[in-house]
């Protein structure tokens, strides 16, 4: 547990590119820079709380010594390996967000993670015994499931703009299933998410919440619903309405098909006609 507040940042080459083999979850206040971080720079004048995992690259800008407040927790994979939370904690979207799809908390919220903050920095502070790896294994799952609540809830109070990522993944979807892109391959989640300047976990995610359907889900709905139009008004054979659509192979095209309607290309073909 680091107290943000007995950090400074000092001008130092090693902020313009630099990755960890840790977690790190951070709920910081102030300012201190510019923290670059999957798809963009993103400041801390307001308080959020970021996820981040091993491996990944950051950068900060203009360091600055203005004070900050709030904690760092950082913890190693070898810490949950052997408990629950080890096989469950890549099923946590948010540590694939970039920072810029930050968890802004609310007050309430904000209390109830500086608390858990605090409890965990008490019980570092106790002697080790057999109970406190248990014990703050115990406290990082409790703070990730809290966590997993708030940002539903921000999902959920900022349903605008999470409604217009929707209306432009579906426009995006449709100009891309009409077009030559599809000559580049089946779109994929990966594609849109670069095109909505959003990460792929926190496109699926938002698209869940809104719809109740996943980014993949909704990736294939479309190309059915494209692929019923050309089998239905064109005279395409099966394999071209594939390629059209970006499979290599159209036997995918048609197991895909098949999995989404209980039907083949050519079996709806017939029903329809």
């Amino acid at each position: 547990m680091i107290d943000f507040e007995h950090l400074r940042f000092d001008s130092n080459e090693i902020w313009s590119s630099f990755y960890y083999d840790f977690y790190c979850v951070a709920i910081k206040k102030g300012a201190s820079g510019k923290f670059r971080y999957g798809q963009g720079d993103y400041d801390f004048d307001e308080g959020v709380m970021s996820f981040t995992k091993p491996g990944q690259i950051f950068s900060v800008t203009n360091p600055t010594d203005e004070p900050v407040s709030g904690y760092m927790m950082v913890f190693k994979s070898d810490l949950v390996r052997h408990y629950e939370l080890g096989k469950l904690i890549n099923n946590y979207g948010f540590f694939s967000y970039s920072t810029a799809e930050a968890l802004h908390l609310s007050e309430k919220e904000d209390n109830v993670i500086m608390s858990l903050m605090h409890q965990m920095q008490a019980e570092l502070k106790n002697n080790i015994d057999h109970y406190s790896q248990d014990l703050i294994v115990s406290y990082v799952d409790l703070l990730l499931n809290y966590a997993r609540r708030f940002h539903n809830r921000q999902f959920l109070t900022r349903g605008s703009v999470n409604n217009d990522i929707v209306a432009k993944m579906e426009k995006l979807m449709d100009a891309y299933l009409k077009s030559d892109a599809t000559l580049s391959g089946v779109p994929t989640v990966n594609f849109f998410a670069e095109k909505l300047n959003v990460s792929p976990n926190y496109l699926s995610d938002l698209l869940k919440n809104a719809t109740g359907r996943n980014a993949q889900t909704h990736i294939q709905e479309a190309i059915v619903e494209r692929a019923k139009e050309l089998l239905s008004t064109t005279n395409l054979s099966i394999k071209e309405i594939a390629y059209d659509l970006g499979f290599e192979y159209p036997q995918s095209f048609s197991t895909m098909f098949k999995k989404n309607t209980q039907q083949t290309p050519l079996q709806f073909r017939a029903a329809f006609n």
